[in-house]
């Protein structure tokens, strides 16, 4: 076959460091239109970014030449940059070192939209630890609560 074909829709998720609840609305807003132009630049296809004070969820359909952890790292790099030119606010700003990744089926496309777009009212109920801890368990991945958290 001379051609390459790949649809990889990926359900990104990582936090602030500490997940500390920096990221207010206004700069929010802003910093998932970056995330977004990102991944665009990278060659990938992005469905949906949305989050709260202390992390982000991104669903991107990674191009076929680009890995998971090379996306992640150029998200986290530039958008942390990004963030320390906006404000003093965000001298030390971090994102934790870690990030969650978990794949996603095209006909769950439409439900991931949705529940990236209601983060808000997800986590009235819900801490970040909580939600990752779901997500860890409905994918059945196994992990070592004593490294999770940095």
């Amino acid at each position: 076959m001379p051609q390459s074909f790949a649809l990889i829709i990926v359900h990104l998720v990582f936090s602030t460091k500490d997940r500390t609840p920096i990221l207010a609305a206004p700069i929010r807003t802003a910093l998932h239109a970056y995330l977004a132009t990102v991944a665009r630049n990278a060659g990938c296809e992005c469905f949906r970014v949305g989050g709260v004070a202390d992390h982000v969820h991104l669903a991107i359909n990674l191009s076929r030449t680009t890995t998971t952890a090379k996306m992640v790292e150029e998200l986290k790099t530039s958008s942390s940059r990004w963030l320390k030119a906006q404000s003093p606010t965000f001298a030390a700003f971090a994102w934790q070192r870690g990030y969650g990744a978990f794949s996603v089926g095209p006909s769950d496309l439409v439900a991931l939209r949705h529940y990236i777009d209601t983060q808000e009212k997800h986590h009235h109920k819900l801490t970040f630890v909580e939600e990752l801890r779901s997500f860890l368990a409905k994918y059945g991945i196994e992990h070592d609560e004593r490294h999770m958290w940095d």
